[in-house]
């Protein structure tokens, strides 16, 4: 059953993923709340718009997020580690997620654009989850560059409070 566009229940129905993107948003300021709790302190902290695509390349937001790394060289150097931690208020509730990125290039497609991409675990569900994961390829500017929008694409993938008490078969 598709929500949006991008929501898609899986066979048993216990697990639930949700694809959107993300795209810094001055009108969204980062929730300082998010950026204590997360398991190291910070150095940058963004706020975020979410959106799921509708058809003909339009997007609906559907949320907003809070994104914080800690970012120790500004080089941006391939290979880097970055741990970082997120939340996500999405239609169905609240996902916060922490790992860490993994920096691939800062000069493609030109020098000061940064790419990066991760895999988080799910450290916070609404109610109806026990857990999951969540992945995202993303794209940061710092330097402000024009024609390029800090933001990621991410794939939930989460499951539902029944997948605890199904067994396989």
């Amino acid at each position: 059953m598709a929500q949006a566009g991008a929501t898609v229940r899986l066979q048993s129905g216990t697990e639930w993923v949700y694809a959107f993107r993300s795209q810094e948003d001055a009108a969204t300021p980062p929730d300082e709340a998010v950026c204590a709790a997360a398991p190291f302190t910070p150095t940058v902290k963004l706020g975020a718009g979410l959106y799921v695509p509708v058809g003909d390349g339009t997007y609906e937001r559907v949320g907003s997020a809070t994104a914080c790394f800690r970012l120790t060289d500004r080089a941006f150097t391939p290979g880097t580690q970055v741990p970082f931690h997120a939340r996500f208020v999405l239609p169905v509730g609240a996902f916060s997620a922490s790992g860490e990125c993994t920096l691939v290039s800062n000069d493609q497609p030109q020098s000061g654009v940064v790419l990066a991409g991760g895999a988080l675990k799910l450290v916070e569900v609404p109610p109806g989850f026990v857990g999951g994961v969540m992945s995202n390829l993303s794209v940061f500017n710092p330097l402000k560059l024009p024609g390029f929008a800090t933001g990621s694409y991410y794939t939930l993938y989460a499951f539902r409070k029944d997948a605890a008490s199904s067994t396989p078969g």
